[in-house]
């Protein structure tokens, strides 16, 4: 997760969203083991996201995701 956050801010969308496609595809607990998992909702809420809202891959990660998850 934290390597998606750090590649979405520093301009790397290709790293950042081959990250989260990794992290929603396999049953993860949340960085550093908080226990709080990367949801459909946090993608679309959290700003350090906010580089990535307009990539169509994006938009259809979040989408594909929060419709499994229903």
């Amino acid at each position: 997760e934290i390597l998606a956050r750090v590649a979405a801010r520093m301009g790397d969308p290709d790293r950042a969203i081959a990250a989260l496609h990794k992290l929603l595809s396999t049953p993860y607990s949340g960085a550093f083991g908080f226990g709080v998992p990367l949801t459909p909702a946090l993608l679309r809420l959290d700003p350090m996201f906010d580089p990535l809202r307009n990539d169509p891959r994006f938009q259809k990660l979040v989408a594909s995701t929060a419709l499994k998850r229903r």
